[in-house]
């Protein structure tokens, strides 16, 4: 089981931690009475899909052998303006991997799976979320020469 502890701070703003002592600022805008101090909590949904996915995502390329230097994604998210709560509608992922020789297959494949089998945030969001991918692949310099 895991458990995280959150304590108000004062205004809107709340400090959270978990087992391990890891922690996060939470805090709303300045028009809804917060000092914009931390992550908005609707906000952590796209930190954890990006991090969910980044770990299946690095995690099955590494499997597949490809020389990976890097991993960065983008999120956006569309939420919902016309009714409570203001869930996000649609969530948008674009991940830029770095490396050498990097195929173009294995980086879709390894989205697709984490997509559809392996993360955890992605798949308790349900249907009511649109969840759209893209990727771009930018090669990296080839590994040093052994001298």
């Amino acid at each position: 089981m895991d458990t995280v502890r959150v304590r108000w701070s004062g205004n809107r703003q709340f400090v959270g931690w978990d087992e391990a002592g890891h922690g996060l600022v939470m805090d709303a805008r300045a028009h809804y009475k917060g000092e914009g101090t931390g992550a908005r909590p609707v906000e952590l949904v796209l930190y954890g899909i990006a991090g969910c996915t980044a770990m299946d995502v690095i995690s099955i390329l590494q499997k597949k052998r490809q020389d990976v230097r890097g991993v960065e994604i983008v999120v956006e998210g569309d939420q919902r303006t016309d009714e409570y709560p203001k869930i996000y509608t649609e969530i948008r992922l674009h991940y830029v991997v770095t490396g050498f020789g990097v195929g173009e297959e294995a980086v879709r494949r390894s989205i697709e799976l984490s997509d559809e089998k392996y993360c955890a945030v992605g798949g308790m969001l349900g249907p009511q979320v649109r969840i759209v991918t893209s990727f771009e692949v930018r090669e990296a310099d080839p590994p040093a020469s052994p001298s």
